[in-house]
């Protein structure tokens, strides 16, 4: 048995693919096994991914339809056999200590979960990466410490991802806990994500970064009418997962209604002006079941939050115009500091 699985679910990524690879291959913890999902791409990504398991027998590949994200996770995760299991999405790339210290962490404390720090990068056109730190907790507290998220719930609030640790594969396969399986790549890490939490009891989190996040891959889509309920759907299927675990839900609702909304009001940010009005329509709807349901917590919430909340729930029409003037403003004042910067 390995000490770490690292799944790396690859579609159409032949661009970056042999950072990622490189990366991995290069790993100072040499019990790896790295299960490469190929989800039907139709570049050079199966070839790239043969290419390298024919140098490195700890590499598997399985080749597989295009069925999206959270079939190709759950494929890894049932083909994985090392005692961690780690994420790596195959346009990042990961320091080369990464598993060794996360693993020996995750070992010396008998650990669910452990997590690290990470930092997102985007390349400019003299090929030279820029990089900004990412922490995972904001106030920079919860790190170094064994957490259990019943007692303590406030890891929810720290940002949200499924790739900067390692999980124990005993505790993911316990409670069955897999990914979302809708089309495409559509946010099915929160799901995942979301389960962890609520059933680890051993938490860990390390302010140091080793996960190297791409923010310029430019293959993403916001102007397609598929992915805009996206996020939706994957609430609708944490949902139905508490609906299952009722202790669960009694202790975790509040943190669920303040991700869930907080995840919408982010894809409103995000997607095409045209679907706004029609998605504000539909969260409306969603916010006020959720009332109906006493399933919303004020207290989870900022004031700013919760003053959108009531708009959108009395009026989204004008609680758009509203959002529209909040946004523009905020850009506003970003392209001010970008101007004071430069001078």
């Amino acid at each position: 048995m390995a000490k770490v699985s690292v799944i790396v679910p690859a579609y159409n990524v032949e661009q970056y693919l042999r950072e990622c690879m490189d990366s991995l291959v290069n790993q100072t913890l040499k019990d790896l096994e790295i299960i490469c999902v190929n989800d039907g791409s139709t570049d050079k990504t199966l070839g790239i991914l043969k290419e390298y398991a024919a140098e490195d027998e700890r590499i598997i590949v399985i080749d597989k339809k295009n069925e999206g994200y959270g079939c190709a996770m759950n494929d890894g995760l049932d083909r994985a056999s090392g005692e961690y299991i780690g994420i790596v999405e195959p346009d990042d790339f990961v320091d080369v200590h990464m598993y060794e210290d996360l693993y020996r962490i995750a070992s010396d404390k008998d650990l669910d979960i452990v997590k690290a720090d990470f930092c997102r990068f985007v390349c400019n056109k003299k090929g030279e990466y820029l990089k900004s730190y990412e922490a995972l907790s904001r106030d920079g507290t919860g790190y170094n410490e064994v957490i259990d998220p019943k007692k303590n719930d406030r890891i929810f609030r720290y940002v949200l991802n499924t790739w900067s640790g390692i999980y124990r594969r005993s505790f993911l396969e316990k409670y069955h806990i897999r990914h979302n399986t809708t089309p495409g790549a559509s946010f099915q890490d929160n799901g995942f994500w979301f389960q962890t939490f609520c059933l680890a009891e051993r938490v860990y989190f390390v302010n140091r970064p080793y996960y190297m996040n791409r923010r310029d891959n430019p293959n993403s889509s916001v102007k397609s009418r598929e992915k805009v309920y996206c996020m939706n759907e994957e609430y609708r299927f944490i949902h139905d997962f508490l609906d299952g675990h009722p202790e669960l839900k009694d202790r975790f609702m509040g943190v669920y209604s303040m991700q869930r909304f907080r995840n919408y009001f982010w894809t409103y940010s995000r997607i095409d002006k045209r679907f706004r009005k029609e998605y504000l329509e539909t969260m409306s709807a969603e916010l006020r079941e959720a009332v109906e349901r006493k399933e919303l917590y004020r207290e989870y919430f900022t004031p700013l939050e919760w003053n959108k909340i009531e708009r959108i729930m009395k009026d989204p029409h004008a609680a758009g115009k509203w959002m529209a003037l909040s946004m523009l403003a905020r850009r506003v004042k970003q392209i001010c500091r970008k101007a004071l910067r430069k001078k």
